[in-house]
């Protein structure tokens, strides 16, 4: 995507959806953010700058906009753009929190399915209501249909696992997890801390990127704020709020666009660590992917 700081070959036609939720409607204020909105803000930034996306090439969906119906919409308009030829560039990035709900169609071994909560969160008796949660199999349902030609790049900085909360200094760092009402039938833990829209996968060693064991024949990449036992954290940096994982990427991707996948994921991680963040942002992409920098096609096989 990016060569010598520009947009590598003219013919790309991009598109970009950047969702930032703060508050919940329905929710009383102690369980809203503070910094996805300027996650959204940030991505932007960043596609528009450095990675020379067209303003109006990248939708933004904010708070109140940004409820189940309309981010679904917009994610839909993006694959409908790939499918008929208008982008071969699709970046999505979702910051919120992550939640669990019971799975309703067994494909899950401990039975709950991971959650994005839009803006119109509501609860329903004593869990969370499903039409105003995004799924998991959802969103794997959609990219599933963007054709192989086309890029995807996916940044989730939310997370689904409470485990660790007791580690995060709760005046300036909180976990991005809404915990169900009640325990999701079936849920003996704090569980998975990303949506996955890729195929299970493999980790690459002991602190290496996940990687997807689908083979080499999707162009799918999704950048994950934390492991599945880990936490992604909303925290201050120099009086202003955001996502740790986000602040870091996007604050790497801006010193050195020109930096492989993996390579910056281990930038990412390592001032995550000296900033005494628990935890580990994780890729899942395939083989050929790591080598190239964020956004830049690689060759498939």
């Amino acid at each position: 995507m990016v060569n010598g700081g520009t947009v590598e070959g003219r013919g790309t036609t991009r598109r970009a959806l950047c969702v930032g939720i703060n508050r919940f409607a329905h929710m009383p204020e102690h369980l809203w953010l503070r910094g996805c909105v300027n996650d959204a803000e940030d991505y932007r930034a960043l596609l528009t700058g450095p990675y020379g996306f067209a303003p109006e090439e990248v939708t933004v969906l904010t708070d109140d906009a940004a409820t189940r119906t309309a981010v679904l919409g917009a994610l839909r308009d993006l694959v409908t753009a790939a499918s008929v030829g208008e982008a071969d560039h699709l970046v999505v990035t979702m910051s919120s929190h992550g939640t669990q709900v019971v799975d309703t169609t067994g494909d899950e071994g401990d039975r709950v399915d991971e959650a994005f909560a839009t803006s119109d969160l509501e609860q329903d008796g004593e869990r969370w209501s499903r039409d105003t949660l995004i799924l998991d199999d959802e969103l794997r349902a959609l990219f599933a249909r963007v054709p192989e030609r086309v890029l995807l790049d996916v940044v989730l900085d939310t997370c689904h696992s409470g485990s660790g909360l007791e580690l995060l200094p709760t005046a300036t760092r909180r976990p991005r997890f809404l915990p169900p009402p009640e325990p999701a039938h079936g849920a003996r833990s704090a569980r998975p801390a990303r949506v996955p829209p890729v195929p299970p996968t493999t980790p690459a060693g002991p602190a290496g990127p996940v990687r997807s064991s689908g083979g080499e024949g999707s162009r799918h990449v999704l950048l994950a704020a934390c492991r599945s036992d880990e936490t992604a954290s909303d925290a201050l940096f120099a009086g202003r709020y955001s996502g740790a994982c986000t602040h870091f990427l996007v604050e790497t991707l801006r010193d050195d666009p020109q930096a492989s996948r993996g390579e910056v994921l281990r930038r990412v991680r390592e001032r995550l660590a000296a900033d005494r963040f628990y935890q580990r942002p994780q890729l899942d992409a395939p083989e050929a992917a790591l080598a190239v920098p964020w956004g830049r096609r690689y060759r498939l096989g």
